[in-house]
């Protein structure tokens, strides 16, 4: 039988899950191998890339899309469990499991629209492919594979202790040029906490300028009072510059604040922009696969 696409390996995987143990993704791909009745060279069928065989690359995205409508849980690295929601949609026997059956859960939902300010563009991937050029669809599904690795980005972030969030926010404001060298961010952040102010780093090498920082490891969103205070500490050490970090997102009244406040130049990072930042500069994440998409040199056939 031709390789299952990953929806289709959906409901496979929830009955295999449905005996509530811990289970390893290899086992879980051996598996439904077994239950699809998969040749050995359907087995070793890889991808484009070759570093990935096919049907392993379905089964992990399934299981990714489960996790991130909360039918299952990860129980340590390279685990994982069935979550008391994945048992309930198991008592339903369901007929079918895909990805609009999982649009049925908030927190799919918000995986699908990390960026509210752009359209979705997933359901067009997955449903009308026909539709688009290939490099639309190879942008698309760099999209996809990006906003996936930025939400288990954002949850393992919000598993970490308080003094490695502070650790990571050093690690990424160096990568991204600012803080001049690792002892001294090590020292600016973290330190402080006076006045609703975690720390103060150089805006360059040199020193010329300092921002101000907060850093904040919430699970709920971040209003306009908190920015105010941050504001207020900033006034009261007769700064100008600051970054408001958090883990989780801010109010629509705490981003036009400010936006409308024209004395402080404030900046604010919800989980999602951190998440996309420590992509962009390699921090906590590697390149697992590298495709160069080409075109004709037409200088090279000129006949001179």
């Amino acid at each position: 039988m031709a390789i299952p696409d990953f929806q289709s390996v959906m409901l496979p995987l929830l009955d295999f899950a449905a005996d509530q143990k811990e289970h390893s993704l290899q086992d879980t791909v051996e598996a439904l191998a077994a239950i699809f009745g998969l040749t050995i060279e359907e087995r070793e069928e890889l991808l484009p890339s070759g570093k990935q065989a096919r049907f392993d690359n379905r089964v992990a995205w399934a299981r990714s899309y489960f996790k991130q409508a909360g039918l299952v849980e990860n129980t340590r690295r390279g685990f994982f469990r069935i979550s008391q929601r994945g048992i309930d949609l198991f008592k339903t026997t369901p007929k079918k499991i895909n990805i609009k059956l999982l649009e049925q859960y908030p927190e799919f939902i918000d995986f699908r629209n990390l960026r509210k300010d752009i359209n979705d563009i997933q359901p067009m991937l997955i449903d009308e492919p026909e539709k688009q050029t290939p490099e639309e669809q190879l942008e698309n599904s760099y999209k996809i594979l990006s906003d996936g690795l930025a939400s288990e980005i954002i949850q393992l972030v919000k598993s970490c202790s308080p003094s490695f969030f502070e650790r990571l926010v050093v690690e990424l404001l160096l990568a991204m040029g600012y803080g001049g060298t690792r002892v001294g961010a090590g020292r600016a952040i973290g330190q402080s906490g006076d006045g609703g102010i975690d720390g103060i780093i150089d805006e360059d090498r040199l020193g010329l300028d300092s921002i101000y920082i907060q850093a904040k490891r919430w699970e709920g969103v971040v209003g306009r009072p908190e920015i105010q205070k941050f504001v207020g500490a900033l006034s009261g050490q007769r700064a100008t510059k600051g970054v408001f970090i958090t883990t989780s997102d801010f109010t629509r009244e705490a981003l036009d604040f400010v936006k409308n406040n024209n004395h402080y130049k404030v900046v604010l990072i919800n989980g999602f922009t951190l998440a996309k930042f420590m992509i962009e500069n390699n921090v906590g994440v590697s390149v697992a696969t590298t495709y160069q998409v080409k075109k004709i040199d037409t200088d090279y056939f000129v006949d001179e």
